[in-house]
């Protein structure tokens, strides 16, 4: 058995699993700052980078497989969504045991405003010193990548249709995405390429089938850079909030975009809101389903998706 390393007082060292290419490069410039900091501030800490996509998963359960049990990731959601699934992946300890934690220095940065955790760094490190912990649920998501059949886990919001179609087209403009402005600007602009598919939604029994703009299907509430488009989603309640966007004109989508900030979607007659256990969803035309999960284009489906109940151990104010 692997016995965690401990700093002076018996304090958890801290593993910093840092994405330099977070936030478009913003980590790699404001790293040795937040270091410097660090250390200063007396937390017990060391560091590792990731190198490409989807090396932050590897390097937590390697980690882990290590006897580190407090980790923390630097970049924005997509580096937490990695780190998350090492987490969720490894078979070291159960996943209860490690306590994880983000330090946004990302885009959107939509997860930690469910936990109140401070984006300034010297407010970030009082954080760290202080703030309690607590479960969350996780989703888990199966869809296709390449005709295969692929699993993922995810810690904030999942999205298919036109959601999903955005995080396809990011991946073209992961430098500019830093700018939250360009960030919607991409946006309209993919609002005006997208073509509404017909969708098979099967849930808890019903079974919808229709044109659907988006479908989102949340642990938490906040996305695409403060998106509330799954307000009734909560992250211990052991359900998944599901969101469902019938088709909607492109000037009608202009007309209520506000109501995505305010949590009001559900006012609008073609949106409906529920909270399941389980989600099937799939194409009922010839146009391929997209999907993504914490901002990270994934694949096409047929997808699945589930939850599992309080078995995340995050730091939260």
């Amino acid at each position: 058995m692997k016995v965690e390393i401990q700093g002076k007082n018996n304090e958890p060292t801290w593993r910093f699993i840092v994405n330099p290419m977070g936030g478009g490069g913003a980590v790699r410039k404001r790293w040795p700052k937040i270091e410097a900091l660090l250390r200063a501030s007396g937390i017990a800490f060391d560091a590792v980078f990731t190198e490409r996509k989807y090396h932050a998963a590897e390097l937590a359960l390697q980690a882990i497989a290590e006897g580190r049990r407090h980790l923390v990731a630097v970049g924005g959601d997509g580096t937490a969504h990695e780190v998350v699934n090492g987490i969720l992946r490894q078979t070291t300890c159960p996943s209860e045991e490690v306590t994880f934690t983000l330090l946004p220095v990302g885009t959107g940065n939509d997860w930690v405003k469910t936990h109140r955790i401070p984006k300034n760094p010297k407010h970030w490190v009082e954080f760290l010193k202080n703030g309690t912990t607590a479960f969350q649920d996780v989703g888990w998501l199966t869809y296709h990548e390449n005709g295969r059949e692929q699993k993922r886990y995810f810690i904030n919001v999942a999205g298919l249709s036109y959601d999903a179609y955005v995080a396809k087209r990011a991946e073209a403009y992961k430098m500019q995405l830093s700018s939250t402005i360009f960030y919607l600007f991409l946006i309209f602009r993919c609002l005006f390429e997208f073509r509404v598919p017909r969708i098979r939604v099967v849930f808890d029994g019903k079974t919808v089938e229709k044109l659907l703009y988006t479908i989102n299907i949340g642990i938490c509430r906040y996305s695409g850079g403060g998106l509330q488009l799954v307000p009734q989603a909560i992250p211990d309640d052991g359900k998944l909030a599901l969101t469902l966007a019938g088709h909607i004109s492109k000037l009608g989508v202009l007309l209520i975009t506000p109501f995505f900030y305010s949590g009001k979607i559900g006012w609008h007659p073609k949106v409906s809101m529920f909270q399941v256990e389980e989600i099937l969803v799939e194409s009922a035309d010839s146009q391929a389903v997209l999907v993504e999960a914490d901002g990270e284009f994934l694949g096409e489906g047929p997808a699945k998706a589930g939850v599992l109940n309080g078995k995340l151990k995050v730091l939260k104010n």
